[in-house]
């Protein structure tokens, strides 16, 4: 298995092109994409619904339009928004209740289970 390196801009755009072979700007917004995208996902579109997605994947389109239009020369990829390590609180031991104790306390039991009513039919 190869791996792709895109801490580079040249690994980000073969990276484009293998989730996107084609510029986003090129596809054109009209009623068969929509068809497509809506058989894609099991949905169905009718009517006022239809233009209203149309429009709203038109301005997604005009948006990334827009993000294409900048210039990232020079900067890095974003892998993590902080310089931030994770910590991880202390593993604490604490005193437990002995399964003795616990079904002592039990309102219903039998034996060693707890019983509690039924909350599935068949």
């Amino acid at each position: 298995m190869r791996h792709l390196n895109i801490t580079s801009a040249k690994g980000l755009e073969r990276l484009e092109y293998l989730i996107l072979p084609f510029k986003i700007t090129d596809v054109e917004v009209n009623n068969e994409l929509i068809d497509k995208l809506a058989a894609l996902a099991k949905l169905t579109y009718e009517g006022e619904e239809r233009e209203s997605i149309k429009s709203d994947l038109q301005r997604i389109m005009n948006f990334v339009d827009k993000l294409e239009s900048v210039d990232t020369a020079g900067v890095e990829p974003l892998v993590y928004l902080t310089d931030e390590v994770q910590t991880l609180r202390a593993d604490d031991v604490k005193r437990t209740i002995e399964k003795k104790e616990a079904l002592e306390r039990a309102p219903q039991k039998d034996s060693d289970y707890f019983k509690v009513p039924k909350v599935l039919s068949k």
